[in-house]
């Protein structure tokens, strides 16, 4: 229990290993979710170059209807906000379209690795 609101000085030490050990898995968390996410965007790239190479539109909106439904489904189960993972998906989807957009226009930027990574 802290016997002080104005800092974290007086934190009890038992608190301060409990907060210590939560904020350890959180940063774990979020260096697993980047890494997910590289690895996503490495295979949505490989789409982007697929779709523009034969022609096809940057946007699918038959996959992400059925996207979106897929990922409410998952979050509901998970406990987790549906509409929160619908924003966070629509957000990836936003993203995704312009990479391929780019992709197709021949202007995606390059990195070391290649094109730009995309986010199908």
């Amino acid at each position: 229990m802290t016997t002080s609101s104005t800092g974290t000085d007086d934190v009890d030490p038992a608190v301060r290993e409990e907060l210590t050990r939560l904020r350890d898995s959180i940063d774990n968390i979020d260096a697993a979710v980047v890494h997910m996410l590289a690895e996503r965007f490495k295979c949505t790239q490989q789409v982007g170059r697929l779709k523009a190479g034969h022609r096809l539109p940057p946007a699918d909106p038959a996959r992400e209807a059925r996207q979106i439904t897929r990922l409410r489904t998952l979050a509901e189960n998970a406990k987790l906000d549906p509409a929160f993972a619908e924003k966070f998906l629509n957000f990836i989807i936003a993203e995704v379209i312009r990479h391929h957009e780019h992709i197709a226009d021949g202007t995606a930027k390059s990195t070391a690795d290649g094109p730009a990574p995309t986010t199908d």
